[in-house]
């Protein structure tokens, strides 16, 4: 089953926006089972995890800083 996420044509501040949020959904999920973990491995895993993630959207944000045209983006979700 594929969940079609995102599919269109984005200024470069939507698609920032976009991402942002995105993202930060995806943060606050790896923070949410930090606190319930008790596994330094896991903890470590998930800290490493949002480091990549900001570091992303860092790179993102920098990228499309002086863009002036319109960003194609497509995101599918695939659940085996």
């Amino acid at each position: 089953m594929n969940v079609k996420l995102i599919q269109g044509s984005y200024t470069p501040q939507e698609t920032v926006e976009l991402l942002h949020h995105l993202i930060h959904v995806k943060i606050r999920f790896n923070e949410d089972k930090i606190s319930q973990s008790c596994s330094e491995e896991d903890i470590k895993m998930r800290e490493e995890r949002i480091k990549v993630l900001q570091h992303e959207l860092a790179a993102v944000k920098q990228r499309l800083k002086n863009r002036i045209d319109r960003v194609e983006l497509t995101s599918t979700i695939e659940i085996n």
